[in-house]
């Protein structure tokens, strides 16, 4: 059935978009982005022009939020969904995208650890050398205008 062809009325293996919303917990703003991005398929439609979906588009909606949860981009969800369809191709695939995200997610972890260290650098030297004076000598300001670091050790800060 194509999406401009209207499904029967109520049918218990059809939900409507917000009971389906409900019971995945998404807001339906967003089943309605992953339907118009292809991550589900489009809705059938009721002679009242609702949006329905059949029940098994609940389980590929969940494994959708868990993924979008963990940080894995569309195109990722994509291919995750894909694999979780397909009994001809291996779960090595579902591992690599995982690992890859991984790796993205660490590499994002290192920076923001070396973002706190920077920051804390920042606030340490203002408390030691300016906290309480006039705002234009704070070492903070100072030192993010000439984009010096917050010590004068050679590991740098931000870098």
């Amino acid at each position: 059935m194509k999406n401009s062809e209207t499904a029967p009325e109520p049918s218990p293996e059809l939900l409507t978009i917000g009971t389906l919303a409900k019971r995945v917990g998404l807001a339906v703003s967003a089943l309605r982005y992953y339907e118009e991005v292809g991550l589900i398929p489009p809705a059938l439609r009721r002679e009242s022009g609702h949006r329905v979906y059949p029940e098994s588009v609940q389980g590929v909606l969940i494994l959708i939020r868990h993924c979008r949860d963990l940080g894995f981009s569309i195109e990722e969800t994509r291919e995750l969904v894909t694999l979780s369809t397909s009994s001809e191709r291996d779960c090595v695939e579902a591992r690599a995208i995982a690992q890859a995200h991984l790796t993205a997610v660490r590499a994002k972890m290192a920076e923001l650890r070396r973002l706190d260290q920077c920051l804390s650098r920042y606030i340490r030297a203002c408390s030691a050398s300016c906290a309480g004076g006039p705002a234009p000598d704070c070492t903070i300001l100072s030192d993010l205008r000439q984009g010096a670091p917050a010590s004068t050790d050679s590991s740098g800060c931000c870098a």
